[in-house]
């Protein structure tokens, strides 16, 4: 493939979607904030951020109708098929459920149960964090130990899919990767240098020099 790559960020009627399109811009891709399916379907690659609440986003996907498409495109990408990053929400979305909102299921393209941060004093974690991250694309360019900015209360579990963490009263899931699914806890797109490293490899995937 040649020119320049087409990012899809998912538009589903939520607040603030717009500073991960401009920071993807800022890498010189095409990235368009869209709910529109054709443009969705021909995109490079996709974008879900969040923020927010867990059953807030997955109700807004249900009703903007891009629940099914949304998971489809997150399976693809952990197949090994067209890129996918989930960002804070975005990521635990992937899940099969949050405590957040019990009875209401995730998109459950990745096994078990986001959960609610313990063994600290103040939720949400608002703050830069050192993330320990393990020999992944995902942290090509960066530090080992880098710094990057979370917004939560909630976190997915630690298991074979995560590839960096952070210490917040415990240990914490901050990244997952399957394949060409990636999914942050923390912004990329409000962490500086590190995180336009991290959109920069992603934006890799598709084959094209951002």
């Amino acid at each position: 493939m040649t020119g320049v790559p087409l990012i899809a960020v998912l538009d589903y009627g939520i607040g603030n979607l717009r500073s991960a399109q401009k920071a993807l811009e800022h890498l010189g891709v095409e990235a368009l904030l869209t709910d529109n399916e054709e443009i969705i379907n021909r995109a490079d690659a996709l974008v879900l951020p969040g923020v927010g609440s867990f059953g807030r986003c997955i109700s807004a996907l249900e009703e903007t109708g891009l629940r099914e498409l949304t998971k489809s495109a997150a399976q693809e990408a952990a197949e090994g098929g067209r890129p996918f990053l989930g960002i804070c929400v975005g990521l635990q979305m992937l899940y099969e459920r949050s405590e957040e909102t019990p009875g209401l299921k995730g998109l459950g393209v990745i096994n078990g149960e986001v959960e609610l941060v313990s063994g600290v004093d103040k939720l949400p974690q608002m703050q830069w964090n050192l993330l320990k991250a393990e020999n992944h694309l995902m942290f090509e360019g960066n530090e080992q130990e880098s710094w990057a900015y979370f917004v939560h209360s909630y976190a997915a579990p630690i298991s074979s899919h995560t590839v960096a963490t952070c210490v917040y009263g415990k240990e914490v899931c901050a990244a997952i990767a399957q394949n060409n699914l990636w999914a942050t806890q923390f912004h990329p797109e409000k962490s500086g240098k590190v995180g336009l490293q991290i959109l920069e490899n992603f934006v890799s995937l598709v084959g094209v020099d951002s």
